[in-house]
């Protein structure tokens, strides 16, 4: 059978488009209007979700064998779990926006469009990178390493929302487009025509005149989803090599980053409702990034130095599942203390 260039038959790379597309679909036609997306609702697409990245983890099961679709399964739930964080971080710049409930659906959205488009750059670079030798892969170590180190770092700052003004996606748009500083529905950019109208209503009579001259107006939206799309390049600098030291084949690292981060618009209603009981999953998720980089710097060592030991798949999957598993367990067991309490107290 005939492969192409991603290390897979053709008809492999056309069922992974196939199935990504069809689940595509039927989220966006069941997510076409503005509406608050209830938890339970949240829970049933992120289980729709899972379930089309583990049809197509069958498929790769049928044909191409366990140790396949144990990669893409591992690289999969890697790639979820290390989006929690990402999510989390997304949540402080909703916060820091303002932005409603109900078009918070449609930014993640045009978040995980550019998510695709970086993903697929990184791994395309990633893998080529690779070819290079094994000090690529102490690269990746380190790389991941101190993700996790700068994790450790920042565990008690979670509760801080960064100031988002200094960001420089945000002085960036803000130089290419006048801004708008009041919600306009759920547009993103304004013409002239619209911007007049907004203006000529009483409640923004103190806005005429204090908006600069430009084709287009940037509104609120706009500015927190360049925010977001920048923060996901960074982002992609963690979550490639991490799901890289899973597997060199860009097809596998690739599906299994997308039907990952295809699933987080529904995920982030269900850990926005859920946060305060996940007290201790990040410190699995800092746990799995150093076991990423250990697997990496023990790939590298061992084509250095050719000692032989190796984590093989099935062992990779179990341990980044255990791990995670840890983490809920520890947040249901240990939950976080109320500190509002004692200080009422005192």
């Amino acid at each position: 059978m005939e492969t192409t260039p991603l290390g897979f038959p053709i008809e492999t790379v056309l069922v992974f488009i196939g199935i990504a597309l069809a689940a595509i679909f039927i989220d966006l036609y069941a997510h076409r209007k503005d509406s608050v997306l209830s938890l339970k609702s949240a829970v049933l697409w992120s289980l729709f979700w899972v379930a089309a990245a583990l049809v197509f983890g069958g498929y790769l099961y049928i044909h191409h064998g366990q140790s396949v679709a144990s990669l893409y399964i591992t690289g999969y739930v890697l790639e979820k779990a290390l989006s929690v964080d990402n999510l989390f971080v997304m949540m402080a710049i909703f916060s820091w926006f303002a932005v409603p409930d109900a078009y918070r659906h449609r930014l993640l959205y045009w978040g995980i469009i550019g998510a695709i488009v970086f993903r697929a750059i990184f791994v395309v670079i990633g893998t080529g990178l690779l070819v290079l030798g094994p000090w690529v892969e102490m690269l990746f170590a380190a790389i991941v390493a101190f993700t996790g180190v700068m994790m450790l770092r920042s565990g008690g700052d979670d509760d801080e929302i960064e100031d988002y003004s200094s960001h420089f996606a945000y002085r960036l748009a803000k130089k290419m487009f006048p801004s708008y500083p009041k919600l306009a529905g759920n547009r993103f950019l304004l013409n002239q025509k619209e911007l007049d109208t907004e203006l000529a209503k009483p409640e923004n009579a103190d806005l005429v005149g204090k908006i600069g001259k430009g084709m287009f107006y940037a509104t609120p939206l706009f500015l927190c989803v360049v925010v977001i799309e920048l923060s996901d390049v960074m982002f992609a600098f963690d979550s490639v090599p991490a799901v890289i030291a899973v597997s060199r084949e860009p097809l596998i690292v690739y599906s299994a980053m997308m039907f990952a981060i295809l699933g987080l618009r529904t995920l982030y209603f269900v850990l926005e409702a859920m946060k305060q009981y996940l007290v201790h999953l990040e410190k699995a998720i800092i746990a799995l990034l150093f076991f990423i980089a250990a697997k990496l710097a023990l790939n590298a060592s061992g084509h250095l130095f050719g000692h032989g030991y190796s984590i093989d798949p099935t062992t990779s999957l179990y341990i980044v599942l255990g791990m995670l598993a840890l983490g809920v367990l520890a947040s249901l067991i240990w939950p976080e203390k109320e500190e509002s309490d004692s200080e009422s107290v005192s």
